[in-house]
């Protein structure tokens, strides 16, 4: 097992350091490319999230924590910005909160796909904690995921 935390400004240019860093905290589980973009792909989504959603332009922290466990890679991104309103909805593909923005609101819908475990926690006025799980090698261990 293996754990690392990060805190960095929601900035744009910090969403490419993020899906930078986790993928190279995974590389000891020996990822295929494959799910090593996956991972990447996801991580880039919730920091997306926070920067234009959470903080909406203004700038806050974003705290990104990671772990290791067996064949399991365990994400954490969080703020402490805006919250969401009504998660169930924000879930729904192609529901933006910023349609004037010309957002997909595909976000959460990619972090769901491309991870093997997925949950979003929410207070308005308080932040945004999405936690992601990836289980490398299980599609060669027989998960038809």
């Amino acid at each position: 097992m293996n754990e690392m935390q990060l805190k960095f400004l929601s900035r744009s240019e910090n969403e490419v350091f993020a899906r930078n860093v986790v993928a190279a905290f995974a590389l000891p589980l020996s990822p295929t490319l494959s799910e090593l973009s996956d991972v990447k792909t996801a991580v880039s989504e919730a920091v997306t999230n926070c920067i234009v959603h959470g903080y909406r332009g203004g700038e806050g922290w974003v705290t990104l924590a990671c772990k290791t466990e067996g064949a399991w890679l365990h994400i954490e991104i969080s703020d402490s910005g805006s919250g969401i309103d009504d998660i169930s909805k924000a879930l729904t593909p192609f529901y933006t909160s910023l349609p004037e923005e010309e957002r997909s609101g595909m976000g959460f819908t990619i972090m769901q796909t491309f991870m093997s475990d997925f949950s979003v926690q929410s207070e308005k006025g308080k932040g945004t904690t999405v936690r992601m799980s990836k289980q490398f090698g299980a599609k060669a261990e027989g998960d038809a995921r």
